[in-house]
């Protein structure tokens, strides 16, 4: 563990300031000190995609992103794409293609979603597939995952 740090930073729009060793994963910090349980622990190595969330609108691994990384940013997690009762297009997207089984991956595939659509807009069948192949779903449901994607690129903004 590494010497304790202040660390102040923004999650779902909202400032946060927690005192923490610097080294600790952004993931337990999200799940144990501000009780955001949405982002999934998978692998603990960054391979799987359970654990993404958006830093200053990048996708990121939260299980090897450390609290020091991520110190003066904003963090976006599944919990901060609703807008009230609206979900965010890439939900309804994933809602509507019926694109899950077991439902642990689907907040870190929504996440990865919303960041390749941040990225580009219209990405092609082989550009979702490469930029979705960061994540893992044991239950095999890629296909709608594909799809989901596809629908909500039909959406003008998706934005978090």
């Amino acid at each position: 563990m590494s010497e304790t740090v202040q660390a102040k930073f923004s999650v779902n729009g909202k400032e946060v300031e927690i005192q923490t060793p610097g080294d600790r994963a952004l993931l337990e910090v999200l799940r144990e000190e501000l009780g955001l349980t949405g982002t999934k622990f998978g692998c603990g190595e960054g391979a799987c995609g359970a654990c993404s969330v958006l830093v200053n609108g990048k996708r990121t691994f939260s299980c090897s992103t450390t609290v020091a990384d991520v110190v003066g940013k904003s963090v976006t997690t599944i919990e901060g794409l609703a807008k009230g009762d609206a979900l965010h297009p890439v939900q309804e997207a994933f809602l509507a293609e019926g694109a899950m089984q077991c439902g642990y991956c689907v907040p870190g595939m929504i996440m990865g979603a919303v960041a390749l659509l941040e990225r580009k807009a219209n990405p092609t069948e082989a550009e979702i597939t490469e930029w979705m192949n960061g994540h893992l779903c044991r239950c095999c449901g890629y296909v709608k995952v594909v799809a989901a994607v596809h629908r909500a690129m039909q959406v003008a903004e998706v934005k978090p």
